[in-house]
């Protein structure tokens, strides 16, 4: 259990795959029950294993509920990865 717990405390999302990130995250959740149980802990815990490029608008949020967190997050994580995408079209069409 000890070794769940370190995991779940040391969640993060690896590059852009916060699909992965929030579905282990629920999963360890429901498995450190004790560790987590208020709601305002679990999106602390959520809110501190996202990127830094979107951690402080997350947090800036102040959301209430692992939904608010979750679809903050995405938002901005979609947003991202399409700037990203239009960045690499222009790029490529200035070639």
């Amino acid at each position: 259990m000890k070794k769940i717990e370190t995991e779940f405390w040391n969640l993060e999302v690896q590059g852009i795959d916060v699909t992965r990130y929030n579905q282990r995250f629920q999963e360890l959740a429901l498995l450190c029950v004790r560790t987590c149980q208020e709601e305002s802990d679990r999106v602390e815990r959520y809110i501190g294993g996202l990127p830094d490029s979107i951690h402080g608008s997350v947090a800036a949020s102040k959301p209430k509920t692992m939904q608010q967190a979750t679809e903050m997050e995405t938002g901005l994580m979609d947003k991202k990865i399409r700037t990203y995408a239009e960045r690499q079209a222009a790029n490529k069409r200035k070639s």
